[in-house]
């Protein structure tokens, strides 16, 4: 027993005891060790929620089985033998007792590999590498875990920690300093493309996760944000042709491990890096190749499966195991957005063999966010350090693309041309979804639109809320022109699908002005700009069904003249202005682009953030006149103001052209 007690860790330490690097028993409300030292005992690294949930479902399935085990007691002396220890915390449903759905599965997937080429790959019973056998390998239903979440997840983060250390104390010379730190900051939270600490150790020993190829794809990504820096793009005209020779260099060295069969996760990587780069230029082809061979890459890497459920799997360590956790997620989530972008049906799906929505190393969640590289807008005032809250961000914006993914497949599959019984019924289904998500979303990630902050959190917060927003719009936008049913009583719903359209629409062009007044313009993501051009097309909708609806057109606008400045960062960008110009000509309400381009003089704020007092004089200044952030005031439903012949007039408007996917047909 006493070994037993010698060797026992708390899972969670007491910000103390961490911080003198000494054992805490976990007590609460104060450890031992605190309590004789009548220190101030804080426990500050909690579970995540994602881990929450497991327990939540894990709990739920030993229900189930005892419940089942009850009414079936024959069954019961077999599962008790085959059952995982329920201590064991990442035993939630993936790892329960396979059903004979789960044993057909299994039949034919026989596990990760090793292939002569010493890569880790997989094979099923049909190809040149099995033989096909109806029979499992004895005793081996599923393949238990060896460790729990908790210990996993604490040398995951110790790793996270001593490896940031060493990457401050490493000399890498600029411009490639800058431009990796500008990737950390306002891209790598987002996405989660590259796992830091495995990439920066690398790096240095030239490791597996690290490559020449990724690392001209980072630097070439991240020349955009990067060109604020005089010094930094001094260097880069000087000696890199503006930065082209990256974006060059990391496409003749993808092909080059291609041709050679080479495919690893930093080739991953390139290609969704290259993906991003190129979609934002316009460039589909480029950008929906790139993408499609990640996906492909994730495949053959068995990556798309969870590779601890196999009997005969490869044994991965922990930090193989959340690598390939963060880029299939990553991946689930870029096939969303730029199936989205193109208006193309969505490849990746989730099923119940796909690797958990878990993200065993958390440290992200703590860091400290400053926005790299950025110009302030003004001189009295500097962005504070915040909290960088990435871990959580991301795992949701992973919960949010999967609900997504059914909006993209029941309603905007241009291959598919869905019913409107099948879209009623997507809408029946994920409405609900959507708004237990947001319920569950954690107060630090969640925006309000009508108590905006002095200064936008860090931008991929803002990305997530302004997607949300997007996705809301576009579960309601095909009810908007024709596929609302009425009731029985011959009354249309279309008022109710058009306040959540317009409600979100002035959320997302609220929240982004908050971004452009606190960032500018120059930091502005795709998924952002095109949040901003699906509001427009809600206001294009209220414009065409009642032109003088001058709030519409003001906040339609609004949109033109942003996406007229985005513009001349991503050129995909045209097309969406091509579009909404041209609808507006249709209506006889052409836009003059220069008129608009020039500021009007500047309209008096009113609201609590524009109050005259020396507080004031800390907040930058709105990025846009023609934009009131006194509309926040009015932004309830019931004070929207709108004709009362929109709901009607709407109803039986066709849809427009601006339509998902819409975007790819003018790329160059």
């Amino acid at each position: 027993m006493s070994s037993v007690k010698a060797t026992k860790k708390s899972a969670f330490s007491c910000e103390p005891c961490r911080r003198r690097k000494v054992k805490c028993d976990g007590e609460r409300p104060v450890c031992r060790r605190c309590s004789a030292r009548n220190d101030e005992c804080i426990y500050k690294l909690n579970p995540t929620l994602s881990y929450t949930q497991r327990l939540e479902e894990r709990i739920k399935e030993l229900e189930d089985q005892l419940a089942n085990a009850a009414k079936s007691p024959t069954s019961a002396p077999a599962s008790s033998h085959s059952s995982p220890p329920a201590a064991n915390a990442h035993d939630g449903p993936s790892q329960a007792r396979p059903n004979a759905g789960e044993q057909s599965i299994s039949r034919s997937f026989r596990g990760l590999k090793v292939d002569d080429k010493g890569g880790i790959t997989y094979h099923g019973t049909t190809s040149f590498f099995n033989l096909p056998s109806d029979r499992l390998p004895a005793g081996s239903e599923y393949l238990a875990p060896t460790d729990t979440d908790l210990h996993r997840r604490e040398r995951l983060v110790n790793n996270a920690w001593q490896q940031r250390a060493l990457e401050n104390l490493s000399d890498i010379p600029e411009p490639f300093q800058y431009l990796l730190n500008v990737h950390w900051c306002w891209i790598s939270p987002m996405f989660s493309f590259i796992y830091r600490p495995a990439f920066t150790r690398d790096m240095q020993s030239l490791g597996s996760y690290y490559s020449h190829t990724l690392l001209n794809a980072v630097i070439s990504h991240s020349i955009r944000w990067g060109q604020s820096d005089p010094a930094t793009k001094r260097l880069l005209d000087e000696s890199y042709d503006g930065g082209a020779v990256f974006a060059k260099h990391a496409r003749g060295m993808l092909f080059d491990e291609l041709s050679r069969g080479v495919c690893t996760v930093p080739t991953i990587q390139t290609l969704l890096l290259l993906s991003a780069q190129e979609c934002s230029l316009g460039n589909a082809t480029q950008a929906w190749t790139y993408s499609g061979i990640a996906f492909r890459l994730i495949d053959h890497l068995g990556i798309c499966v969870d590779a601890q459920r196999y009997p005969g799997s490869v044994t991965l360590s922990d930090e193989e195991l959340e690598i390939r956790h963060r880029i299939f997620w990553s991946c689930y989530f870029w096939d969303k957005l730029i199936s989205l972008y193109l208006g193309r049906s969505p490849s990746l799906r989730q099923s119940r063999i796909s690797p958990p929505q878990i993200m065993f190393d958390d440290s992200a969640e703590d860091d400290i966010w400053i926005p790299f590289g950025a110009e302030q807008s003004g001189v009295s005032w500097k962005y504070p350090p915040t909290t960088a809250h990435s871990a959580s961000c991301f795992m949701s914006m992973c919960r949010l693309s999967v609900i997504f993914n059914e909006i993209l497949i029941h309603m905007y599959d241009p291959l598919a041309q869905n019913t409107d019984a099948e879209v009623q019924e997507c809408l029946r289904a994920q409405e609900p979804a959507f708004q237990e998500w947001w319920n569950l979303l954690p107060p630090h990630l969640k925006i309000d639109p009508v108590a905006l902050p002095a200064l936008a959190p860090p931008s991929h917060i803002v990305t997530l809320n302004c997607l949300y927003h997007t996705f809301k719009i576009l579960l309601y936008r095909p009810m908007l022109t024709g596929r609302g049913k009425r009731d029985e009583g011959g009354m249309s719903p279309c008022r109710g699908y058009l306040v959540e359209c317009v409600t979100s629409a002035t959320a997302i062009i609220t929240i982004f002005d908050l971004f452009c007044r606190t960032f500018t313009m120059n930091y502005c993501v795709l998924s952002l700009a095109y949040s901003v051009y699906i509001a427009a097309s809600i206001f294009l909708l209220q414009v065409q069904a009642s032109p003088d609806e001058q709030q519409a057109l003001r906040k339609l606008n609004y949109c033109i003249q942003c996406l007229d400045q985005v513009k001349n960062i991503s050129p995909v960008i045209n097309s969406a202005l091509n579009l909404l110009t041209k609808e507006l000509a249709v209506v006889g309400m052409g836009l003059d682009m220069a008129c608009l381009r020039q500021s009007p003089p500047p309209i008096p704020m009113a609201g609590p953030m524009y109050h005259n007092s020396a507080e004031s004089r800390q907040i930058p200044l709105p990025s846009h006149p023609l934009f009131q952030p006194a509309l926040n005031n009015n932004f309830g439903p019931d004070s929207m103001a709108m004709h009362p012949g929109v709901f009607e007039t709407m109803s039986n408007l066709e849809p427009l052209s601006v339509r998902v996917g819409n975007l790819s047909q003018p790329f160059g």
